[in-house]
């Protein structure tokens, strides 16, 4: 990881506990325990595979396990589409753009249902979003969080998974909420 990340995500859950420990809601330690509970409600329907197959070769389609592709529990990948690892692997600070929807997964283990969406995947007219792969010093690349990049370690660039993505590896501008998101991707080299 990026020392500027690192000192980043530090500084930034440093102020997320000094600012949860005055809220008398609910504390910081619990919201966690929430989000822990969200995601293992999902993974709870799913096969869960708790580590990534040493050879990068992934079960690929709706029915593939999750993947644990970190070793806090962070984020798991469903691989829809693995793309071509071998001849189309990704390039530090190379452009990628995405397609995207995700959904809260709090609030779907609250209600039962997908009721929150967000994301630019459902209508070609939406906003191009993209990163500098592996550049978290650019603002443009670190507000998507560490999570969304995952998946390039591992797969060909034209590559579309499921991911699960808790608070501390999303979106940097939402770390404070500490709420977990399923998010539908697909990846590309250039803009769609």
């Amino acid at each position: 990881m990026n020392k500027i990340y690192r000192i980043s995500m530090l500084l930034g859950l440093f102020a997320i506990t000094v600012l949860t420990a005055c809220n008398n809601d609910q504390s910081y330690a619990d919201r966690l325990n929430d989000e822990r509970n969200a995601v293992n409600a999902y993974l709870a329907n799913h096969r869960v595979v708790m580590s990534v197959p040493k050879d990068s070769v992934f079960e690929v389609g709706p029915n593939a396990p999750f993947y644990r592709v970190d070793v806090d529990g962070n984020v798991y990948m469903q691989v829809l589409d693995a793309g071509d690892r071998a001849n189309d692997k990704v390039k530090p600070g190379e452009p990628i753009y995405f397609r995207y929807s995700r959904y809260n997964l709090a609030t779907w283990y609250a209600s039962g249902t997908w009721t929150e969406y967000s994301g630019n995947e459902s209508s070609m007219d939406a906003v191009s979003c993209s990163f500098k792969y592996g550049d978290y010093s650019l603002p443009s690349t670190s507000q998507w969080g560490y999570g969304i990049q995952f998946p390039l370690l591992f797969l060909g660039v034209e590559c579309e998974v499921n991911l699960i993505i808790k608070s501390q590896y999303g979106f940097t501008s939402e770390i404070s909420y500490v709420l977990p998101f399923f998010y539908h991707i697909r990846y590309y080299h250039s803009m769609i």
